[in-house]
């Protein structure tokens, strides 16, 4: 379920005035606006609050006529600056640790919530901080940055606090429900009025003006309440669906590193006793090979057979450092960015090899169906392991890896989509873990670290047997993921 979509339906149908029912009891929005008019004249001329300069896009045109969509009879459409009281920009003033007054910046605005506790201090001039003080159920807005639009209904305050001058509050008039402005302030409509009225490139802006511009859809008071009340209700369903969702995908991942926990030790599928032993088979592959000494090694299945990973394969080794073009699109070189995080593998964003350089690699380091390649270095990507296949070249004759990539090729006999499992489980990306080199800014992967890494070898036709469960239970719980995603 895409509960961001219904989020924004819901939101959409309570904007549009099909979410509750109208009561035609229920005084009309246009006599709440008169009254809000009145309201602010009588403040103005008490000095209390000055007069909105009159935007060039006001128009007297009456509000039914040139609406954006249509809304039911005792609605009104209006403006934020002709509800608000007051739309100020916050003050421009240095956080501090200590201080008179609390100051509330965007970077303390995460998820729709404040942690009140870790906001800073400031001090301002107290013969002007009063128009700054926040009221709870003011509402803030972001006005520029990559937070630019996102709003929060002030709530929770415990002490004295002011706001930072990224930020402008909206003030609205009694006969307004802030909560109900803010959730028009993350409706689909809200948000395509403001992409059109930013401004910048590299830093997208909103003005107090074009807040100020912005038209909403007023129902009746009493219809105001009742939206709220419905939209709570529907939202905490969403936020409870979406907290079930996150969970579920948590079960999904470790369900995954049980499975390959459980592949690894020899308890996926049975044993057949028909099986031909992995020692044999690993002194066909190679007649001098000697087992393992797994005295301290977990107990493996009878017809198992410990080896160290360099006896097999055919090819372990890190790539090369490339000489890159810049014109010349002929030959990628698989990079570390390749390996996606999220899984798979795309060359979308290799870069290419100078072409006149190929002659210093061998035929051997172009990359293979089944090639096991294992990001080598960097905190937060070494380990990272995913299989190639030639159908990720597309139009490329072929992919050579560069010297962040380290490359395991499995010998005829062991399947590489075992290994590849074996790789990813959590008891071998804690050993890559627990074995890496160089700074914490820049970990390594050596090779002689993949080298001596202990794998325990089934026989070749329970290896054949452990790739298809892994297959079908992946591919089952992958299902499930996506379900989540539609």
């Amino acid at each position: 379920m895409d509960t961001k979509k219904l989020r924004q339906k819901i939101l959409d149908l309570a904007i549009h005035g099909k979410l509750v029912p109208q009561d035609p009891t229920d005084e009309p929005a246009s006599v709440l606006l008169e009254r809000i008019k009145a309201e602010k004249e009588r403040l103005i001329k008490e000095g209390k609050i000055k007069r909105s300069k009159k935007s060039a896009k006001t128009s007297d045109t009456p509000h039914y006529e040139n609406v954006p969509f249509e809304i039911p009879n005792n609605w009104v459409w209006t403006t934020v600056a002709e509800i608000s009281k007051s739309i100020l920009y916050g003050v421009n003033e240095s956080a501090k640790i200590c201080g008179a007054y609390k100051l509330l910046r965007i970077t303390d605005i995460q998820e729709d919530n404040v942690d009140w506790d870790t906001v800073p201090f400031t001090n301002y001039d107290e013969s002007k901080v009063g128009v700054y003080l926040l009221e709870e159920n003011d509402i803030l807005f972001a006005r520029t940055g990559a937070t630019v639009g996102k709003s929060y209904l002030v709530k929770g305050l415990c002490e004295s606090s002011i706001y930072a001058s990224y930020l402008i509050r909206v003030q609205t008039f009694k006969e307004i429900l802030p909560q109900y402005v803010k959730y028009f302030f993350e409706s689909g409509f809200y948000w395509e009025q403001i992409e059109r009225g930013s401004v910048g490139i590299g830093q997208p802006n909103v003005n107090g003006t074009t807040l100020g511009n912005l038209r909403l859809p007023i129902p009746p008071i009493n219809e105001q309440e009742r939206i709220v009340s419905e939209l709570k209700k529907w939202i905490a369903v969403i936020t409870s669906i979406e907290a079930n969702k996150n969970d579920l995908q948590g079960y999904i991942e470790s369900a995954k590193s049980k499975i390959l926990d459980l592949a690894i030790h020899g308890k996926l599928v049975p044993q057949d006793p028909n099986d031909e032993p992995a020692v044999d088979l690993l002194r066909r592959i190679n007649p001098k090979f000697t087992p393992c000494d797994n005295g301290h090694s977990e107990k493996l299945p009878q017809s198992w057979c410990l080896s160290r990973l360099k006896e097999l394969c055919s090819f372990l080794s890190r790539g090369k450092s490339p000489k890159y073009s810049d014109n010349d699109k002929t030959i990628p070189v698989f990079a570390q960015k390749c390996n996606l995080k999220e899984g798979g593998i795309s060359l979308e964003q290799a870069r290419f090899l100078d072409p006149s350089t190929i002659c210093k690699w061998s035929e051997v380091y172009k990359l293979q169906t089944g090639d096991i390649l294992v990001n080598s270095t960097g905190t937060g990507t070494v380990g990272r392991t995913r299989l190639f296949n030639e159908s990720y070249l597309g139009q490329y004759p072929f992919v050579l890896p560069d010297s962040h990539i380290s490359v395991v090729r499995a010998k005829t006999g062991i399947i590489p989509q075992y290994l590849y499992a074996y790789i990813s489980s959590n008891k071998i990306q804690q050993y890559i873990e627990d074995n890496l080199a160089g700074s914490t800014n820049q970990k390594e992967l050596y090779i002689g670290v993949l080298e001596q890494m202990e794998i325990f070898v089934p026989p070749l036709a329970e290896q054949q047997r452990i790739v298809q469960k892994i297959e079908e239970l992946f591919s089952a719980l992958d299902n499930i993921q996506n379900a989540l995603e539609v």
